[in-house]
């Protein structure tokens, strides 16, 4: 599992229109993040998956809840396995090792809330 990532800062303006199903645009063999809002509250970050690309067994300080946006993933959190498909969403507990593989290429966005 490779863990290149791509990552594009630029944020959208505030009531720009932009298609999450469609950005950021998928990267041969890649990861790639788009941050859309970050603030004391939390960020809300867009990420595209090439197939068979992931993220290693990590933990997080804050709850987060992934919603998969087009693909296929499986996601582990403390050693349970999950797959999601499109429409597909899950929480993942604050301090609880997870990780993630792209069954397909696939997007989701990422919301990370701040206590």
């Amino acid at each position: 599992m490779a863990n290149c990532s791509i990552t594009n800062r630029t944020t959208p303006e505030k009531a720009e229109m932009f298609s999450a199903e469609k950005t950021p645009a998928y990267a041969e063999n890649a990861v790639v993040s788009r941050t859309i809002l970050e603030n004391g509250g939390g960020t809300v970050t867009l990420f595209a998956f090439d197939a068979n690309q992931g993220l290693s067994e990590h933990s997080a300080p804050f709850d987060a809840l992934v919603t998969v946006l087009d693909g296929e993933v499986r996601i582990a959190i403390g050693g349970r396995p999950h797959h999601l498909k499109r429409g597909d969403c899950i929480v993942m507990p604050a301090n609880v090792p997870h990780a993630l593989e792209a069954v397909t290429a696939f997007r989701m966005m990422l919301v990370m809330i701040r206590p």
